[in-house]
């Protein structure tokens, strides 16, 4: 009997009666939904659209034809005298911008001096005697003062003089030369002048007023066939005008001015020499 005690199941204490919704009176429900019902938004009135004001067009003096080998030829004092085709061996050629990138490497390494140096353990002076004894002062052991570890000592992997000269092929270079021309072709940044006659004397202004004439915007290099110390005497004192001779063009003179301003008579000595 003990044991059926024991093993008789406890009764289970009665649940709590579950709450019954209320439901909302009519005239909360209506006050709730006003409130949920969102109000309208009024649009701002649309701004009537002003017209913008049209930017002045610059007028350029530089007038190119279909092709961009066609320029326009000015003479001594900046006046358009007519038309030039530009020849198409040179600038007609399809630019290549790895020979240029290879060419222009070669142009700044090959005027590189390679004169700087250092002093390793044996070229600088003194480190004759052991600065002290090898044992027994519970320090790392020296044999020199001018150990790379001391101060004052020599430099371990330092630079030493070296020539810093590459090669390239001629035919390279000169396909570079004429990538770089046709290049400056396509962005209408060639000019030609027929000559400098007006030029008696070096005067700055003059060939400032002739550059702007031709339509130089920012830098130039005029390119001329033989030397003239009338016109390099006037841009002298330019910054941002240099005058160079024609078998003496490179992409570094060509790639850090922004305008190309030939003369007529150069544009066969070019031709002859690039070609």
């Amino acid at each position: 009997m003990a044991d059926e005690e024991t093993k008789a199941p406890k009764p289970r204490a009665p649940r709590a009666p579950r709450a019954k919704k209320v439901e909302a009176e009519p005239e909360l429900k209506a006050v709730v939904a006003e409130v949920e019902e969102p109000k309208e938004v009024k649009k701002p009135a649309a701004r009537k659209s002003v017209p913008a004001a049209k930017k002045p067009v610059r007028k350029t003096t530089a007038k190119k034809g279909e092709s961009p080998l066609d320029v326009l030829v000015y003479d001594s004092k900046g006046e358009q005298s007519g038309e030039l085709k530009l020849p198409a061996a040179i600038f007609g050629q399809a630019p290549n911008v790895g020979v240029m990138h290879q060419a222009l490497q070669r142009q700044l390494n090959n005027a590189r001096q390679g004169n700087a140096s250092t002093k390793t353990r044996g070229d600088v002076s003194g480190g004759g005697r052991k600065p002290f004894r090898q044992k027994g002062l519970g320090r790392s052991r020296h044999g020199s003062e001018r150990e790379p570890s001391m101060v004052g000592g020599g430099s371990v992997f330092g630079p030493h003089p070296r020539s810093f000269r590459q090669e390239m092929p001629r035919k390279m270079r000169r396909l570079a030369l004429r990538s770089a021309l046709a290049v400056k072709a396509n962005e209408g940044k060639v000019s030609v002048i027929e000559g400098f006659a007006e030029l008696e004397a070096p005067k700055t202004r003059a060939i400032v007023e002739l550059l702007e004439a031709v339509g130089v915007e920012g830098t130039a290099l005029v390119v001329l066939a033989a030397s003239n110390e009338v016109i390099s005497r006037s841009a002298a004192n330019l910054t941002w005008a240099k005058t160079i001779l024609a078998h003496n063009l490179n992409l570094y003179d060509l790639f850090t001015h922004d305008h190309v301003v030939i003369a007529k008579d150069a544009l066969e000595l070019i031709e002859e020499t690039f070609a």
